[in-house]
């Protein structure tokens, strides 16, 4: 491309960064970079009624978590700001008397209720319901009439006549040719009464100063476009490309609603369950387009060099929650123990399993703890049950351990191996590990037999860690107390 790719993310601050966005945001940095372009990050508050306050600083959060960079953006400015659409009111005020002026735009002064009730006149008569029209032709003396009753218009955009203009044709990069009647669209308002901008107009003028040359956006916003590209053809301005990746649906195959429940749906959530962002920017890079190899592991860099638009399916992406766990699980094997460390620690506060303050000793013993089950954790979250028992002050003994337990030659292995961790000094795996083969030569029992009722005894389980190790970290007086109990356990 010779041209600049320039492409951009431009959320509403009404809420956390939601998966789809994600996505949507994720498939424009790695088209920027892929391409050596700019990536802008633009709010689009427009929508005064529905922002929160604090919307826009945690959607820049969460970006900035998943680590996607931008070039230009409200936090670091650019040759365009300013990059708040509530800022820029007066540009667009601009392009709507523009419009006005060249009759490709006019104020309506239909209130809502007359709105509605010609709304319902058209449900009634089985037509599709849109704007009649009925101011697109006011003289001035009839527009002042209103305006003296304290009516204050709209301003819709005048849809071409269907005669001139039947159809509005979108080349879509990802859908091909997809085409809209204009028929089927009516005039649209694109300034409020109060002449705040709609979002189709104020998106338009947007990314047209700013030298958008791509829109890659979910398909959602699909029929938004024939209006979007409608006020560009009126400007006489040249579309930028647009690309409607598919939508994300749930794992019953529908359509995913922000108030699903079997799935969480910010990524706010995923980074305070503990997932790692790198192994939900790959998960998520997946949701709709491939590599076209059975390949599924990237890296970033990775995904930046194999990412086209052209390799976007059409069809839609299924959110996988199960295969999201098993791809985080393969970051979470990879990764610095020690930032695993830190990221299990708020999970273990939260229970009240560790206190707000604790020493270096404390943190090398949760270190080692972190990684005798850093092969099995999926996020951060779940290690407060994987590791419960080591935090518990009496031992809880499973149905299965009780059985093994109640074995008759139990109590010989428990004073046994008692005696010779006894002896040992440095209370650590491998010393542990050559008092368990002192009891196996000395007692005559080795395999099931020999380790099953150990781990029964110091775990209240069958199944676990790595034994030397688990009893390095549950410490030699619970070790020796625990294996105290086993001993007088009875049927």
């Amino acid at each position: 491309m010779t041209q600049e790719v320039r492409v951009r993310f431009a959320p509403s601050p009404t809420g956390h960064l939601h998966i789809g966005g994600a996505r949507q945001a994720l498939f424009n940095y790695l088209f920027a970079r892929h391409h050596n372009g700019k990536f802008i990050v633009r709010i689009e508050d427009t929508d005064q009624a529905r922002n929160i306050d604090d919307a826009t600083d945690k959607l820049m959060e969460s970006m900035k978590w998943l680590g996607l960079d931008w070039d230009e953006s409200i936090e670091n400015g650019g040759p365009y700001a300013p990059y708040r659409s509530s800022e820029r009111f007066d540009i667009y005020a601009e392009y709507i008397e523009q419009l006005l002026e060249e009759n490709k735009a006019y104020r309506c002064y239909m209130t809502s209720e007359e709105l509605e009730a010609e709304r319902e006149a058209q449900i009634a008569r089985g037509e599709m319901p849109k704007y009649s029209g009925r101011d697109r032709d006011l003289t001035r003396e009839q527009e002042k009439a209103y305006e003296a009753k304290g009516i204050k218009p709209v301003v819709r955009f005048r849809v071409p006549d269907t005669k001139e203009v039947p159809s509005v044709a979108i080349n879509d990069v990802i859908r091909g040719e997809v085409s809209f009647e204009t028929d089927g669209i009516g005039d649209f308002v694109i300034a409020r009464s109060d002449m705040v901008p709609t979002y189709n107009f104020a998106v338009v003028v947007d990314d047209y100063l700013m030298k958008i040359t791509h829109v890659i956006r979910g398909e959602e916003h699909l029929s938004n476009t024939p209006r979007q590209a409608l006020v560009y053809d009126a400007f006489g301005w040249e579309r930028p490309h647009f690309a409607h990746a598919p939508l994300i649906l749930n794992e019953d195959r529908q359509k995913m609603s922000k108030r699903e429940e079997s799935i969480m749906q910010f990524v706010e959530q995923y980074r305070d369950f503990g997932y790692l962002p790198e192994g939900l920017v790959n998960f998520l890079a997946l949701l709709g387009w491939s590599p076209g190899t059975e390949e599924e592991k990237f890296t970033v860099d990775e995904l930046i060099e194999k990412f086209s638009l052209e390799r976007v399916s059409k069809a839609p992406a299924v959110f996988d929650k199960d295969k999201l766990a098993w791809m985080n699980n393969q970051y979470m094997k990879e990764a610095d123990s020690d930032r695993l460390t830190a990221l299990v620690i708020p999970h273990l506060q939260e229970e009240g399993l560790v206190g707000s303050s604790y020493t270096e000793e404390d943190r090398d013993w949760l270190k080692k703890l972190v990684e005798i089950y850093q092969e099995q954790m999926h996020y951060a979250e779940e290690f407060v049950s994987l590791a419960s028992l080591f935090f518990q002050s009496s031992i809880d003994y499973e149905t299965d351990a009780l059985d093994v337990l109640n074995e008759a030659h139990v109590p010989e292995v428990m004073t046994t191996l008692s005696a010779q961790l006894d002896q040992v000094e440095a209370f650590e795996a491998p010393e542990i590990k050559k008092a368990v083969k002192a009891t196996q030569k000395e007692t005559g029992y080795k395999g099931k037999k020999l380790f099953m009722p150990i781990r029964a005894a110091v775990t209240g389980r069958t199944h676990g860690p790595e034994l030397p190790k688990a009893i390095e970290l549950l410490g030699k007086e619970t070790v020796q107390a625990r294996l105290a109990d086993a001993s007088h356990i009875q049927q």
